[in-house]
């Protein structure tokens, strides 16, 4: 028999050994869910005995992780922002530096009470909008997504998290089939990895994660190409725009947002100090003609 801090140290050599990154945190999160504990258990009751069943089934995600697996894959599930969302090989897996998305949107919406309309292009697991929906509780949103599989994660995240009245989902190809001028809020976070750059990345993404949701293309940029001039046109008048990019793709998403019109154009950083989020907005006096 083990005790749980011995599995967790034997873990974090183990995985330690197979390159993982962060070892200790993913020991953690895989001995909770196998021996049905909490950190505070682990911390507070260090020498419980985990059963024979218990330690197979660790030993099981752990085998599974040192093939490069990713965490939020083997559990099912990943924390984002302050919601927990579900998360399979049909979605991208929600990173930390996403929640910039987040940040910038609420900070341009800050009134708790406003009816705000949200539009999430390439919703994916729904993390971005429903991160926004649950802070905003006056606030509707539209996710559109062209994978069918992530729209189905999605809609699981949407009732989990009691949002899904406020919460529509759309089978589509970015705007196609919306109308002008309908939201006051677009988020996205598109493919932006160049094709060529994919194969160099870590085995967790490159290996397990959507290549719809990553491949943007030879330069990484025709995401944005469509996207500029369409997330302008279904915006209304002073609407706000946040999308997410690649650390050294500013200078060029900017252009593209200038050249279709956006105005107070502006990138911001993440917590690492990596440039994250394009955003600005529709001209407040701009009407279709």
């Amino acid at each position: 028999m083990t005790t749980l801090v011995k599995a967790w140290k034997a873990a974090q050599e183990r995985l330690a050994a197979a390159r993982i990154d962060q070892p200790s945190i993913d020991a953690r999160l895989m001995l909770e869910a196998a021996a049905g504990v909490s950190r505070v258990d682990i911390l507070t009751d260090p020498h419980r005995e985990l059963t024979a069943e218990q330690a197979q089934a660790f030993d099981a995600l752990l085998a599974r992780r040192e093939r490069r697996e990713p965490v939020s894959q083997i559990l099912g599930r990943k924390g984002f922002w302050k919601i927990m969302v579900a998360v399979t090989r049909d979605v991208l897996t929600p990173r930390a530096d996403t929640e910039t998305v987040v940040e910038v949107a609420l900070a341009a919406f800050p009134d708790t009470t406003q009816p705000i309309s949200v539009l999430d292009l390439g919703v994916g697991s729904g993390a971005i909008l429903l991160a926004i929906l649950a802070e905003r509780p006056a606030a509707r949103g539209l996710g559109v997504d062209i994978s069918d599989e992530a729209l189905a994660v999605a809609r699981e995240n949407a009732a989990n998290l009691d949002l899904n009245t406020r919460c529509a989902l759309l089978r589509g190809d970015w705007t196609a089939g919306l109308a002008d001028e309908n939201f006051n809020l677009v988020v996205a976070n598109p493919p932006y990895i160049p094709s060529a750059v994919i194969e160099t990345l870590d085995p967790e993404v490159r290996d397990h994660e959507p290549r719809l949701a990553l491949d943007g293309g030879p330069d990484g940029l025709d995401a944005y190409r469509l996207l500029a001039p369409e997330i302008l046109r279904v915006l209304k008048p002073g609407g706000v725009f946040a999308v997410e990019i690649g650390w050294d793709q500013a200078p060029a998403v900017e252009a593209l947002f200038r050249e279709a019109g956006a105005l107070n154009v502006q990138t911001v950083k993440d917590l690492g100090d990596r440039d994250r989020v394009v955003t600005g907005l529709k001209n407040p006096l701009e009407t279709q003609g």
